[in-house]
């Protein structure tokens, strides 16, 4: 993708009025994408995006400049417009390349660009039927298939010179359930760091589109949740949502170095319950967060950011690393070329502990048991959160009594996390796409199932 001798000109010149350190990270990225509604293909899309990024740092300070012209003149335009905008540091020597590709093709079976386009369809084709035989309320399935094939060159200064391979597969179904004078829906959206070969050995079409149509119709059943402050459990996968966004961000440099994380200072202190350990990790194979290397080509990594409840580690990125002057984690990502990388999470979850997941339920008095999360709202500076449950039920005295629709769980994350008191022992992870400062990328949430003594519930 990128010749070295192209590459050592390049960081030369952009160090030329005195970096400390250059970067070029090229891209070029295949996306495919199947959209099904009402028993039809409405869409079938192939994207490409091509480009190119110079980074260049003096200090803390650091200038990013992009193209979609990999050339030579296009990459040397790049590196002579952020040296332009670097001027007077103490500069720096391009070391010499040690070169090498990051990519384990053995984890990619079937190429998914290989695959042909009515294949893909098969399986939206199974999903929609599958959702709609659930109940005659089933009205409305919308079914999507992704996939991308990204290869990435990324060099700098301190003689980094890699290539790597990342690909990625995902299905996802919306099923809307009705009687007629409401709408209440489900999803469920799985995907991995895998080709096609992802229907042979991870995702059962069929059972996608049922786990989907269930949610919508349990829901349109469901009386409106009562308010209330109460005990909550919240079950694994995409439970973990909470600990991403209310807590997560927050633990990224991006929100730590410039000091407006809640956290901010407190490496070593205790921040959570001693039955809570949080880990971001890059190396789960095949795990729709994986990366071999980050958007700045160091190894990524198995990052334990919580132990027992004592704050022990943050994700940190290159820039990140300077202003904090502590050892980058592999957590530098981007969307594509045209953003400058930063601190992101992974696959970020909660790791199992030892605790039964049904004496959870039955030890917990009243209260709510929320099954499947949504989407939310949080705060980064404060890790006061807002989100919706998308599939619920009441406890009444230790039992699940009825399933309710309409409940929020709203808190702050450093407090929801001292209120933590059982962490079950089954950790499981869920599939979604984070946004941040850097793009949109994509990222594990997880947990076992947990217990939170109490927390305020949105409701009526």
């Amino acid at each position: 993708m990128l010749d070295q001798n192209i590459a050592r000109e390049v960081l030369q010149e952009a160090v030329r009025t005195g970096g400390d350190f250059a970067e070029i990270f090229v891209e070029d990225r295949i996306d495919n994408s199947l959209v099904m509604r009402s028993h039809r293909i409405e869409t079938v899309n192939t994207g490409r995006i091509h480009g190119a990024g110079v980074r260049v740092f003096s200090g803390v300070n650091a200038v990013y400049v992009h193209t979609n012209d990999t050339s030579r003149e296009g990459l040397m335009a790049c590196a002579r417009q952020a040296a332009a905008a670097i001027k007077g540091g103490s500069g720096c020597i391009v070391q010499p390349f040690h070169a090498w590709n990051a990519a384990r093709p053995e984890e990619i079976l079937l190429l998914p660009t290989d695959v042909k386009a009515a294949l893909k369809a098969e399986k939206l084709h199974a999903a929609e039927a599958a959702a709609r035989a659930v109940s005659p309320e089933i009205v409305q399935v919308m079914a999507s298939y992704i996939d991308h094939v990204q290869d990435v060159c990324i060099c700098n200064t301190e003689g980094v010179f890699v290539t790597d391979r990342r690909v990625r597969t995902r299905l996802s179904v919306n099923a809307i359930a009705s009687n007629g004078t409401e709408n209440q829906t489900g999803s469920d959206n799985p995907g991995a760091s895998m080709g096609f070969e992802i229907f042979d050995h991870l995702i059962d079409p069929e059972n996608v589109g049922r786990t989907a149509a269930n949610q919508a119709v349990t829901m349109l059943h469901a009386p409106i949740c009562p308010a209330g402050y109460m005990p909550v459990v919240i079950d694994n996968g995409f439970g973990g949502v909470i600990f991403h966004e209310a807590c997560g961000h927050s633990l990224e440099a991006t929100s730590v170095s410039v000091g407006v994380s809640e956290f901010s200072g407190k490496l070593g202190q205790q921040i959570a319950s001693p039955v809570v350990t949080a880990i971001d990790d890059g190396t789960i194979v095949n795990s729709w967060g994986m990366l071999h290397v980050d958007d700045e080509g160091t190894p990524t990594q198995r990052t334990v950011l919580v132990e027992n409840g004592i704050l022990r580690n943050y994700m940190i990125d290159r820039l990140g690393a300077r202003r904090m002057g502590m050892p980058i984690t592999g957590s530098s990502r981007r969307q594509s070329y045209a953003f400058a990388p930063t601190s992101r999470m992974r696959s970020t979850f909660i790791a199992p502990g030892q605790d039964d997941e049904a004496e959870m339920i039955a030890t917990m008095g009243d209260g709510l048991y929320a099954k499947k999360m949504g989407g939310g709202s949080v705060n980064p500076a404060t890790g006061e959160f807002n989100f919706a449950v998308n599939e619920g039920y009441l406890v009444k005295d230790g039992k699940i009594a009825h399933p309710v629709r309409g409940a929020s769980l709203i808190g702050r994350g450093s407090e929801v996390l001292l209120k933590i008191d059982r962490v079950g022992r089954d950790l499981q992870l869920a599939q979604g796409m984070c946004g941040s400062i850097s793009g949109s990328v994509p990222t594990d949430v997880g947990q076992p199932m947990i217990r939170v003594s109490g927390l305020t519930v949105g409701g009526r």
